[in-house]
């Protein structure tokens, strides 16, 4: 079953993706190594993440289909500024999708699910302790997409991609101020991965909620003070 339903994911997970470019140039966006604004020259990029042409623009394809960079005729292709109204309304649509797959995960996820969903958070502790945003942002979408993928929903599972995609680098410019949380983070996540092994659906919702946590007002200053 768990084989049946990666498959069925394979096209739109970015941790199953055949090719690495997507996923390193969606982490390098997310953690600002690319900047808002930035111009994305495909040469650059190419020995940068040493892909060749076809695959780097396929990855740009895709993220400009996720709207995280902007491709224009005669212009090229920028890194999306920051919106903060379509961070705000992404995270609004993230409560109410990933609550629901987290409910449904703990009713239908497979011991194999639930060892992937575990597994991603093996190297938080360390990641945490070197303050490594890009390990940071990698672990934290695997978990995600793992729940969703545990959920058995195809449709929500894609969605919450997405709206992953289109939150993370808000989170992580409002916790540049240093946040000390990054330990209790790890184990709310830890928590509903108990959870959803237990079968305990409501909790598993509710936990899943404190994983999502708020809409910050550090990430309105963050993003104000630019």
């Amino acid at each position: 079953m768990s084989g049946t339903r990666e498959t069925r994911l394979d096209e739109w997970s970015p941790r199953l993706l055949k090719s690495r470019l997507y996923q390193r140039i969606l982490v390098d966006i997310i953690i600002g190594a690319l900047a808002p604004g930035e111009q994305l020259d495909e040469n650059i990029l190419s020995r940068r993440y040493g892909g060749g042409l076809a695959g780097i623009r396929e990855a740009l394809a895709r993220l400009a289909l996720e709207g995280l960079v902007v491709r224009r005729a005669r212009v090229g292709t920028s890194v999306a500024p920051l919106d903060l109204m379509g961070a705000r309304e992404a995270f609004e649509a993230r409560c109410l999708v990933e609550v629901h797959c987290a409910g449904l995960a703990a009713q239908h996820a497979t011991p194999d699910e639930i060892a992937a969903i575990r597994a991603t958070l093996d190297d938080g502790e360390a990641a945490v302790a070197d303050n490594d945003g890009a390990a940071l942002a990698a672990m934290d979408e695997a978990f995600h997409v793992a729940v969703a993928a545990a959920s058995g929903n195809r449709a929500l599972a894609k969605m919450v991609v997405t709206l992953h995609h289109q939150t993370a680098r808000y989170w992580l410019y409002a916790m540049r101020g240093g946040s000390d949380d990054g330990v209790e983070a790890l184990n709310e996540h830890r928590r509903l991965a108990d959870l959803i092994a237990a079968r305990d659906v409501e909790r598993a919702r509710a936990e899943m909620l404190k994983v999502l946590g708020d809409f910050p007002s550090e990430m309105k200053r963050s993003l104000e003070g630019r």
